[in-house]
């Protein structure tokens, strides 16, 4: 079949919206017609070859669509259901997935790759294959797709909003409640207010954290970091070394998450400094592969006993969080539709990731058309 999709060509090019050819899933996979997908800072760093990749490239990794069709040997999928893409595939039998932390399932080293599980490829334009991003490239209006990169989800939730818990709003969430464990009463500092910052946010208010201070340069997004559960809010790591030393008359903060667009070396001493004796600072945010900057006070983590902790979709599970995060928003706990500050069809990409490095949202959604 034919789709519509945006491909990128060349590391630092404009993303191309072309129509490109669609095979039919093999066993294992699924048709998908994507409704929706979240415009992800990490499709930002395929884009400008942070993270490397294979091109082309069909980008997007945060979708929600309706299952057209199902392959051979596709337990509990039929034509009709509501998904969500995970970024990050779950077999549900390796190690990882079968002791709870499906964010590292073994099938998660195929999502740079470009192609399906098996190796091959499903789409093509005048001859040459094309690659998807994380299994599932969202920005186009259909794709086949793995049925371990994708979770049913109840049909009463608005896809538009459903597909950020694809990537952004479960990573940042899961940062404060499942890697910094977040108690009640915590003191919580959020480096970054983006897709994944106002997942950070709410995480640490679901969690019970009594003051969460935001560090973010852009002004304009005080307001929304605030709704989204912030108690304090500054534009400046110097700014939030003073404030959190006065709100907790020097001890600092319990944890520290790092959840900026880009990070860089000098962050990590900076939230090292934010938090208290035993307190953890957590890097979500992906640096460039070839960034090797930080200089770290090493005695810092044996006298103060501070960690230093990655988080990999936010210690997610995916199949157990996505529904869970999505029932929370169901009850009103969880804002999804404030975040969305924008939304563009496919054609408006590029300019979709100019209003983000601009400052200008908080999410962008991608609304596709179909015929």
């Amino acid at each position: 079949m034919k789709t519509k999709a945006a491909v990128l060509w060349e590391f630092g090019a404009d993303w191309s919206v072309e129509e490109i050819d669609l095979d039919p899933p093999q066993a294992g996979e699924v048709l998908v017609s994507w409704e929706a997908t979240g415009l992800c800072h990490s499709d930002e760093h395929v884009h400008r070859g942070d993270l490397p990749a294979p091109l082309p490239l069909i980008g997007g990794h945060e979708g929600a669509g309706i299952v057209q069709e199902v392959g051979p040997n596709v337990p509990g999928l039929a034509p009709g259901d509501h998904v969500v893409a995970s970024f990050l595939p779950a077999c549900g039998r390796c190690r990882w997935c079968s002791t709870g932390q499906q964010n590292l399932c073994d099938l998660g080293a195929m999502i740079m790759t470009g192609t399906q599980l098996d190796g091959t490829y499903r789409r093509h334009l005048d001859g040459k294959d094309i690659g998807a991003m994380a299994l599932v490239g969202t920005f186009s209006q259909y794709g086949t797709v793995p049925e371990a990169s994708v979770v049913k989800v109840d049909d009463d939730i608005p896809l538009s909003r459903a597909c950020l818990l694809g990537c952004g709003v479960t990573t940042g969430w899961g940062s404060a409640v499942n890697t910094a464990k977040v108690r009640p009463g915590d003191t919580v500092v959020v480096i970054g207010c983006g897709g994944i910052g106002s997942g950070a946010i709410q995480g640490a208010r679901l969690a019970g954290a009594e003051k969460i201070v935001v560090v973010e340069p852009v002004e304009s997004k005080r307001d929304k970091a605030i709704q989204f559960g912030a108690t304090h809010f500054v534009t400046s790591a110097a700014e939030a070394m003073e404030l959190v030393g006065d709100l907790t008359r020097g001890v600092m903060a319990d944890s520290v998450l790092l959840t900026v667009g880009l990070l860089e070396g000098p962050m990590v001493e900076e939230a090292l400094n934010l938090v208290r004796k035993g307190g953890a600072v957590v890097m979500t945010a992906i640096a460039s592969m070839t960034d090797v900057t930080p200089t770290l006070p090493m005695m810092m983590f044996t006298l103060f006993q501070k960690r230093l902790l990655g988080s990999l979709y936010g210690e997610a599970n995916p199949r157990a969080d996505i529904p869970r995060l999505l029932n929370l928003y169901r009850d009103g706990q969880l804002l999804l539709d404030e975040t969305v500050t924008a939304e563009y069809k496919l054609d408006d990409v590029n300019q979709a990731y100019a209003d983000m490095l601009e400052g200008r949202n908080i999410r962008g959604v991608v609304i596709h058309d179909h015929p």
